[in-house]
């Protein structure tokens, strides 16, 4: 379990942020599955306050991608409708007794789940995408640091340590092993062959984190954005905006998804194979990250324990799934395209 855990001082936050004074008590909110969120009211207005998981805060570039981050959601902001924090200084992530958070101004939206996207949203985020792509952010300065793609992950490490404290995936991890072993590698063949055409993005581009008020999109939780290769990030992307509640893949708005990015980007070629088979890797690594946080090895709380924990499950029978949907996707992108 981890040494660290939130620090919930609102008071000392609307104080150095110049917030106001607090009219009543925070509200959590939906924060994604990392960090925690809350509604602020005071005296000055509404807020949104996200507070960084310590724990992940804890690593050695964490404070700089998140700054990094928040620089590339403002630049993009006066050109497409993202969401950044309301400092557009250097200090974009704030500090208070070790706490690091974000502050946004509070927004009213909603977020679509698979029932209620339709072909216009899809045409809407495709082009939107198109433009993120397009954008030259050479003056922000933001370098993509080479690493080492040969990222396998020792899947039998966390299958022993799970089975020595009887925990509830193993066996569904135990079945799917020899797969894992296999996607990882496939995942990390292609991340070799693609990592060479890389582009800006905001990464993590799926539903829950565009709001909607009527038909006006707002982009929003940029955390994750940084350097990706742009293929990838938009088949990824389709794939959120065009899977059904079953888990199965809408062809009409996957193709929507696509031409409506072409219309924007132009005409877009690659190793569809590859790109699929990269797909792979970001799936792994969240399995990986909940499986930490599942054993106590990286977490904050008993909260966060059994979030990961129930992410464990869930992330294999996302990449499972994936798995299945490949071929499918593979004759669409090649023929329908």
């Amino acid at each position: 379990m981890g040494d660290i855990s939130y620090k919930l001082d609102f008071k000392d936050i609307c104080r150095t942020s110049l917030l106001g004074e607090l009219v009543n008590e925070p509200k959590p909110i939906s924060g994604g599955l990392l960090h925690r969120m809350f509604s602020v009211e005071t005296t000055q207005g509404k807020y949104a306050v996200k507070l960084l998981n310590p724990e992940i805060m804890k690593r050695p570039n964490a404070l700089r991608n998140y700054v990094n981050a928040e620089k590339i959601a403002y630049f993009l902001s006066k050109n497409i409708p993202a969401l950044s924090t309301r400092n557009t200084t250097d200090d974009f992530i704030q500090n208070v007794n070790g706490q690091y958070y974000l502050v946004f101004n509070w927004i009213e939206g909603v977020t679509l789940n698979q029932v209620n996207i339709n072909n216009s949203h899809c045409e809407k985020i495709g082009g939107i995408l198109a433009d993120i792509h397009k954008t030259d952010f050479s003056e922000l300065k933001i370098t993509n640091d080479k690493h080492e793609n040969n990222h396998l992950i020792n899947w039998d490490y966390y299958l022993q340590r799970g089975k020595k404290q009887y925990m509830e995936w193993v066996d569904i991890l135990s079945l799917n092993f020899d797969n894992l072993k296999g996607w990882n590698l496939a995942a990390n063949e292609a991340e070799d062959v693609l990592a060479s055409n890389m582009v800006i993005s905001h990464r993590d581009l799926d539903s829950k984190n565009v709001m909607w008020n009527f038909d006006k999109p707002v982009l929003i939780d940029w955390e994750s954005a940084g350097f990706i290769n742009p293929h990838h990030d938009l088949v990824e992307t389709a794939i959120y905006w065009s899977t059904k509640e079953k888990g199965e893949i809408d062809k009409q708005k996957f193709c929507t998804f696509i031409q409506s990015y072409q219309t924007r980007y132009g005409q877009v070629n690659a190793d569809w194979r590859k790109v699929l088979s990269l797909g792979f890797l970001g799936k792994l690594d969240w399995l990986e990250y909940s499986l930490k946080r599942s054993l106590g090895i990286e977490c904050t709380d008993e909260e966060d324990k059994k979030m990961g924990t129930e992410q464990v499950t869930a992330t294999i029978n996302e990449i499972r799934s994936y798995a299945d949907q490949i071929p499918i996707l593979l004759n669409w992108l090649k023929n329908e395209l």
